[in-house]
């Protein structure tokens, strides 16, 4: 892979569409070797679910809104100007507490995590998927799903 820079405008990135929301691909192992960079706008009540990531660590810096993470023991209210690391093997979920879309720049290493979101739009697209899907999905991409996925929208 010969790796040459990335400069993306406004407006510029590919992505998918999550629950209605925009998730832009900044950077993806078609750019690099390293990490993956996504600007995911995440749905009022979406969660997550607790899980946990054998390999892939993961980097949030919170933009807009306000979401709650579950890191480990810890309860994080992330706002504005947050920023979360999270190493592989510790478990954690996200969730938007809020009643308006929050926004967030999301890192994962080594890249490549987003095939997981291009195969989750596709799972999505015409409504909630089989929970059998989900798991097998989140399997392939090195996450393990220790609760439901939920959300209140």
């Amino acid at each position: 892979m010969t790796v040459k820079h990335v400069i993306r405008r406004p407006g510029e990135s590919e992505g998918v569409v999550l629950r209605g929301k925009p998730m832009g691909f900044l950077v993806t192992g078609e750019d690099t070797r390293h990490t993956s960079m996504f600007d995911w706008t995440i749905p009022a009540g979406f969660a997550t679910g607790r899980h946990v990531h054998r390999v892939q660590e993961e980097t949030f810096y919170m933009l807009e809104g306000e979401c709650e993470w579950h890191v480990g023991d810890e309860v994080v209210r992330a706002t504005p100007g947050t920023f979360l690391f999270i190493p592989s093997g510790v478990a954690h979920n996200i969730t938007n507490v809020s009643e308006k879309p929050a926004r967030v720049l999301m890192t994962v290493s080594p890249p490549g995590h987003e095939h997981y979101f291009e195969e989750l739009a596709k799972l999505t697209a015409s409504g909630p998927p089989d929970a059998r899907a989900i798991s097998a999905l989140r399997a392939r991409f090195d996450t393990d799903q220790l609760s439901a996925l939920t959300t209140r929208a």
